[in-house]
C-alpha cells in the first residue's frame, strides 16, 4: 500500500495538514500549531495546496481534485452528498438526510459529517442545525463561522 505524503499550508484559520498520494487526497485538517507552509510540496499535493490558496484568496468556489477519503460505505455516501452543497449555501442535517433518502438517519448523517477527513474541500462546514444554528464542527465552531462568512460575505447595501 502506497504511503501518504504530507504538506502543510498556512491559512487564515490555522495550518492545513494535507495528506495524500497518487490515489488522491486522503485528508485535509486544520491544526492549531502555527506551522509555516512546507518549503517543498510533494507533486501529488501541489494541486491541493494551490486550490486551497485560491479558495482562501477568494478566487475559487469549487475544487477539482482527486479525493481518496477513508471511511465506511455510508460515510463515503454522506461525504459524496456534501460535495453537492453549493458554495455560499447551507443545508440542514435534516435536508442532508432527505437527500440521502433516509430522514431517520439524521444522527448517523451528523456523525458521518463529523468524521469527514477532508475539511473545506468536502464542505461539511455548510451543514447547520434545523434552527439555523452552527452545530458541531470538528475544527471548532469559530472556524465553521469563519468559513461560512468567507463563502457568503455580507454585502453592504447602498443607501440611495
Amino acid at each position: 500500500m502506497e504511503s501518504n505524503q504530507i504538506a502543510y499550508y498556512k491559512t487564515p484559520i490555522g495550518t492545513a495538514k494535507i495528506a495524500g498520494n497518487s490515489k488522491g487526497i486522503s485528508s485535509v485538517t486544520v491544526i492549531d500549531d502555527n506551522l509555516e507552509t512546507s518549503k517543498v510540496i510533494p507533486n501529488n499535493l501541489q494541486d491541493c495546496v494551490q486550490q486551497l490558496k485560491e479558495y482562501f484568496n477568494g478566487e475559487r468556489t469549487d475544487f477539482n481534485l482527486k479525493l481518496n477519503p477513508q471511511g465506511t460505505d455510508f460515510q463515503k455516501q454522506v461525504w459524496d452528498e456534501l460535495l453537492h452543497v453549493p458554495f455560499g449555501k447551507t443545508r440542514t442535517y435534516l435536508e442532508q438526510s432527505k437527500k440521502l433518502g433516509n430522514v431517520k438517519a439524521i444522527r448517523a448523517v451528523a456523525a458521518a459529517n463529523g468524521k469527514n477527513p477532508i475539511w473545506i474541500i468536502i464542505p461539511c462546514h455548510r451543514i447547520i442545525g434545523s434552527d439555523g444554528s452552527l452545530t458541531g464542527y470538528a475544527g471548532g465552531l469559530w472556524r465553521k463561522k469563519w468559513l461560512l462568512a468567507h463563502e457568503n460575505p455580507v454585502k453592504q447595501q447602498t443607501l440611495f
